[in-house]
């Protein structure tokens, strides 16, 4: 599902931020994730959600889009993913918010779509957190806009 590779077990996790050195303008590690059509059938069995504009092409060009698109809520846990692989720590999330602006359109092949996400700590806040700015695209597009989310850091 991701480009990504998992921790190795004879590599240390990489450390936590913290709130003392983390720094307006600091930059999470971009991340780029994979979305196939394989990918968005497992989805809807794990959330129930069955919209056949998630996996029937005929479908969704029917009710005027371009091909198949991603579960919106999958496309707010892949960019989510960019936060809590920073953090180190999903339970640091106090809040995430975005707004979707364009659908992620995946297509019948072996390649699938991709999701670019990057962010960036817009602000220090009380109580030892952050507000991380999230930009999440595919195919140059964006896809989720004042995407935010708010971390407590150690």
């Amino acid at each position: 599902m991701t480009q990504q590779t998992a921790q190795s077990a004879d590599r240390p996790a990489p450390e936590r931020p913290g709130y003392d050195t983390t720094e307006v303008g600091t930059e999470l590690p971009a991340q780029t994730f994979t979305v196939t059509r394989e990918t968005l059938v497992k989805y809807a069995g794990a959330s129930g959600d069955f919209n056949p504009i998630h996996w029937n092409e005929r479908f969704a060009k029917g009710v005027g889009l371009e091909n198949v698109i991603a579960h919106g809520m999958f496309t707010m846990a892949e960019a989510a993913r960019l936060v809590t692989d920073w953090a180190g720590d999903p339970g640091a999330v106090v809040e995430y918010t975005a707004r979707f602006t364009k659908p992620v359109v995946v297509p019948d092949d072996d390649e699938g779509a991709l999701i670019e996400v990057s962010g960036k700590v817009a602000a220090k806040l009380d109580d030892r957190q952050v507000r991380v700015d999230l930009m999440a695209t595919s195919d140059g597009k964006k896809v989720l806009g004042l995407a935010r989310a708010v971390v407590r850091l150690a």
